[in-house]
């Protein structure tokens, strides 16, 4: 099952959205961002398919 979450980018402040599988129950990855283009580390727990948690941070220095 998958999920648009809304959260603000670490870099530009801009509200950006993704999907995110929430059958999985946790996962980190990176994407980049859709506005500034930098990348982010995304990561969340999910259980019974709700969202528990989710964080969002720069990857660069």
């Amino acid at each position: 099952m998958e999920i648009e979450h809304f959260f603000t980018c670490p870099y530009c402040w801009q509200e950006i959205s993704m999907i995110l599988d929430v059958s999985v129950d946790e996962q980190t990855y990176i994407e980049d961002c859709e506005v500034c283009c930098r990348p982010i580390q995304i990561g969340y727990t999910a259980e019974d398919f709700e969202l528990q948690d989710f964080w969002a941070e720069s990857i660069e220095q």
